[in-house]
């Protein structure tokens, strides 16, 4: 009776910690007075290979991710990148080595999909898995509404590169090295983040510092 009482606390227990561990990275807001201008940022934006293996801080992700697609019109939830019909189709996913996750726009976070460090699967790059962070951008396009499959290509794909442009911005105004990418095994990727059929992979790009 006593061991399968104990065993019960230890399944609650282990449970608990679960959950505790499943909780959301809350990025603190991010800094929107920092940067350089953008005409300045446009005359340095450029695609590099090259990445130091040190981790962003939460204060530069939360910045970079505010940038790719965060809320900037809190009145209507509306982003920094366009998105045709509203349908805000794009998911961010977050690669990084302590594991992959989905950013959350309205809560400005971070929600864990699996602690597994999935940075090589996100390309066929040698320098994917050593640069600390990869972006994997995917269309849901259950969300694209009254749109034909045509057309559902074609929206997602001009919003993932609107997102891709944000973020090159955003590299070149703050001194950090990016490269957007498409040659990625897909199906393999999706298998790992175990993706619904109507989810797609359309691009990832790749973000760090600059290798010395």
């Amino acid at each position: 009776m006593k061991s399968g009482r104990f065993i019960l606390i230890l399944i609650i227990s282990l449970s608990i910690s679960s959950a505790q561990d499943l909780k959301p990275i809350q990025l603190p807001p991010p800094q929107t007075e920092i940067g350089k201008p953008l005409m300045q940022a446009l005359k340095l934006r450029q695609s590099s290979r090259n990445f130091d293996a040190k981790p962003l801080p939460l204060q530069e992700l939360s910045n970079l991710l505010w940038a790719a697609d965060g809320i900037n019109r809190p009145e209507n939830g509306k982003r920094t990148a366009p998105s045709a019909m509203n349908w805000q189709e794009i998911d961010i996913y977050v690669t990084m080595q302590q594991g992959t996750f989905v950013y959350e726009a309205k809560s400005n976070s971070l929600l864990l999909i699996t602690e597994k460090d999935l940075r090589e699967a996100t390309g066929k790059q040698a320098f994917v898995q050593e640069a600390p962070l990869n972006l994997v951008y995917i269309a849901d396009e259950k969300r694209m509404t009254r749109a034909n499959d045509e057309d559902k290509i074609r929206w997602s794909s001009a919003g993932a590169g609107f997102i891709a442009q944000n973020v090159y911005l955003y590299c070149a105004s703050q001194g950090l090295a990016v490269v957007v990418r498409g040659m990625v095994d897909r199906e393999a990727l999706g298998k790992e983040l175990k993706l619904r059929p109507e989810q797609k992979i359309i691009l990832c790009q790749t973000v760090g510092y600059p290798k010395q």
